[in-house]
């Protein structure tokens, strides 16, 4: 983006000449324009922001999506500078994919209910699987609301099948165009996990309830550390009977697990939900430090995670289109409840594999 400007390409192409002015008074009647050329085929402005330039910029997209084009907006030295790209085209996402992806991980979720869990009878299983399903289900569609909310093109929910004790890896969304800009950046990687934690409180209370106090665990049990929002359920709302050791029922352990997932989504590393969130806050060089550290958190929580986020790390955030508009005062204020869900979520002493 750095490399000298050229105008000789549209002098010969009159069709381009004729969409770069276009372009300008597209750009002009939102900014003002200090200067506009093409660099290597892509119309590239010099602008000067205004008070609602967050707005404008919104309203350039959409004036730019009718002829195939989307906005980038980004720093350059002690520039503003606005290029228009030619919109990527994207392939219609097959939906069949993920029923069949939603079906294997119930399937595997159920089989590891019926094997792993300490009480591995039938309803329990289910009950396993439904409340596992529900936490990473309205994690996932947290996202894809907020993405269609912001008009970010992202599919349904892919749900990957795994192995015991827990049965799946999780749940991803594919985003297929970027943020408009960090409001909507931010609001996508936060709904996600605020949602999975409200419904994992729900499961964490009826879970609880239906678990129960033993003098001692039988042989053969593993033991699981508690994360805080964990041991606050099991003082203030007691599961029955007496003694030291609480034995799980499937709810609880599934409960477990989406607090463990909500962890790991809000370290702030890479494309994680917390990398999503640091991105919009703290912006591109921030983010890189936040991602090192995150994976140095992840060294001491729980480290074959840290193996993942080191390989996403690899990867730039691409950040959203419009990158110089700054988060609202509202979200800064909402990333500290993130923070507290990570608190309350991580599991101590640290997780090692099972």
């Amino acid at each position: 983006m750095c490399s000298a400007p050229s105008n000789d390409h549209f002098a010969e192409t009159p069709d381009l000449i004729t969409k770069f002015e276009q372009v300008r008074i597209m750009v002009e009647s939102e900014f003002d324009v200090e200067e506009g050329f093409v660099e290597h085929g892509v119309p590239t402005f010099y602008v000067k922001l205004r008070e609602d330039s967050k707005e404008a910029f919104l309203r350039l997209t959409s004036h730019m999506n009718t002829i195939g084009l989307i906005p980038v907006l980004r720093g350059r030295e002690e520039k503003v500078v606005l290029q228009a790209i030619p919109k990527p085209t994207t392939r219609p996402s097959r939906n069949l994919i993920n029923v069949v992806l939603l079906l294997a991980t119930m399937g595997t979720i159920l089989f590891a209910g019926l094997g792993s869990l300490q009480s591995p009878d039938v309803p329990g299983a289910v009950m396993f699987m439904g409340a596992i399903m529900a936490i990473l289900g309205s994690h996932e569609m947290g996202h894809k609301l907020l993405a269609d909310k912001h008009d970010v093109e992202a599919t349904y929910p892919y749900f990957i099948p795994g192995p015991p004790p827990i049965g799946t890896f999780g749940a991803v969304i594919q985003q297929k165009s970027l943020p408009p800009n960090r409001d909507a950046l931010f609001d996508i990687g936060f709904t996600g996990p605020v949602m999975g934690f409200i419904v994992t409180v729900i499961v964490a209370f009826i879970g609880v309830q239906l678990s129960v106090r033993v003098q001692e665990a039988p042989e053969g049990a593993w033991f699981i550390p508690a994360p805080l929002l964990f041991r606050f359920f099991t003082r203030i709302f007691p599961p029955s009977g007496t003694g030291d050791v609480i034995m799980l029922h499937p709810v609880a352990f599934a409960a477990w697990v989406g607090m463990l997932v909500t962890m790991l989504n809000l370290v702030p590393t890479g494309m994680f939900d917390g990398g999503h969130v640091a991105r919009s806050l703290a912006g591109r060089r921030a983010h890189q430090i936040l991602s090192y550290l995150g994976i140095i958190l992840l060294l001491i929580i729980w480290y074959p995670m840290a193996i993942i986020a080191l390989f996403l790390s690899m990867y730039r955030h691409p950040g959203p289109l419009d990158d110089i508009s700054k988060v609202t005062t509202r979200r800064k204020l909402a990333a500290l409840g993130l923070i507290a869900i990570f608190v309350l979520c991580v599991p101590w002493p640290p997780v090692f594999p099972l």
